[in-house]
């Protein structure tokens, strides 16, 4: 995730009072289905306790052990080395939890680069799929912990989760390079390298998950900041997971957002709004949308709630693992039921 130029005052500025046009226009859509899980979050289950633990030591063995990763110019071998690391430390575990992995290799700044995909197979509507996704890379000058660390865990615990199961469409589990500047947003982003494969191969994918900073929060009210003027339609202790798309993923937002509420008790906020709005196209699912297919990310709003964000402060240490456990569960269940439902698509039956 990065929030370049979006942090020069004139560009928020603009952002802003093109916010205030679509909002008058119905553009934006933040009511969610279901009701917002509040008050005291139960403790955790004997499975979900098992998955912090496993979260935990992934985020330090990606943040901590390995560290900063990319190929970022000036390239800098010792970050092209951990980025490998990186990747090999996702291949090994996708192996241990019984996946087969396939690399897409391309060249970034004179070295080979790879995103990482694992699956499992559909059944009645397999040539459908759903796709998973976390960046592993980290951007410049930081471990990245939250910032994606936490995500990739997350996604190497989901693919854990739903290993014993028989989906009704294929499920992708796919670890993106080059999330980060300058790579974000251009040719070389890792996302956009495969989702422009998936397009030139005519692939229907129905919905595609984006796992971008999901470990970091806090019960301290005004601990949670937005673009102006969603402050005033949201709540401002950063407590919850947010399910985040532009409008023509307005549907997958809400069967994503529905289906989280119904399973898992855990506070959730959700937005589908055009991606000029800063924050919305901020991490992969972006890459999705630029090939038509529709793509929500879920955060926890990573520079609009947690101060450590693109520093070198962004560490194992500042996270949430308990909460990063009840949401990696609750998300397993979205994208099983998103690969469960029916012919007709995951938002007519959904909602």
């Amino acid at each position: 995730m990065t929030y370049r130029q979006t942090t020069d005052a004139r560009s928020m500025a603009a952002a802003a009072a093109l916010a205030t046009v679509l909002w008058g226009s119905g553009c934006i859509t933040m009511t969610m289905p279901g009701e917002p899980f509040s008050g005291r979050i139960p403790a955790l289950t004997t499975e979900e306790a098992g998955i912090r633990t496993r979260l935990e030591r992934h985020v330090r063995v990606l943040a901590g052990d390995i560290g900063e990763r990319h190929v970022c110019p000036p390239l800098r071998p010792e970050y092209a080395k951990n980025l490998e690391a990186a990747g090999t430390y996702v291949r090994s575990e996708m192996s241990a939890l019984g996946y087969v992995t396939n690399d897409q290799v391309f060249v970034t700044n004179g070295v080979e680069v790879k995103n990482i995909e694992a699956g499992i197979a559909g059944g009645a509507l397999a040539k459908e799929t759903v796709v998973v996704g976390a960046h592993y890379d980290s951007a410049d000058g930081t471990p990245g912990a939250d910032d994606n660390a936490s995500g990739v865990a997350a996604l190497i615990g989901i693919a854990g989760l739903l290993r014993a199961k028989t989906p009704a469409r294929t499920v992708r589990f796919v670890f993106f390079v080059n999330e980060e500047p300058p790579f974000y947003h251009e040719d070389a982003m890792g996302s956009l390298v495969y989702a422009r494969r998936c397009r030139s191969r005519d692939e229907t994918i129905t919905a595609m998950i984006s796992l971008e900073t999901i470990g970091h929060y806090s019960d301290v009210k005004g601990s949670q900041k937005y673009p102006w003027p969603l402050s005033a339609f949201y709540p401002d202790t950063g407590d919850f997971i947010g399910f985040v798309g532009d409008s023509s993923s307005r549907e997958l937002v809400l069967a994503a957002a529905g289906s989280f509420r119904r399973h898992t008790r855990f506070p959730s906020q959700g937005i589908s709004a055009p991606g000029v709005i800063p924050g919305i196209g901020w991490s992969d699912h972006w890459s999705f949308w630029q090939v038509d297919y529709p793509g929500v990310m879920v955060t926890d709003t990573a520079p609009f709630r947690n101060v450590n964000y693109h520093t070198a402060k962004d560490t194992p240490g500042t996270l949430d693992y308990a909460r990063l456990a009840r949401v990696t569960a609750g998300i397993a269940r979205v994208v099983e039921e998103l690969a469960a439902i029916g012919s007709n698509g995951p938002v007519k039956e959904a909602i």
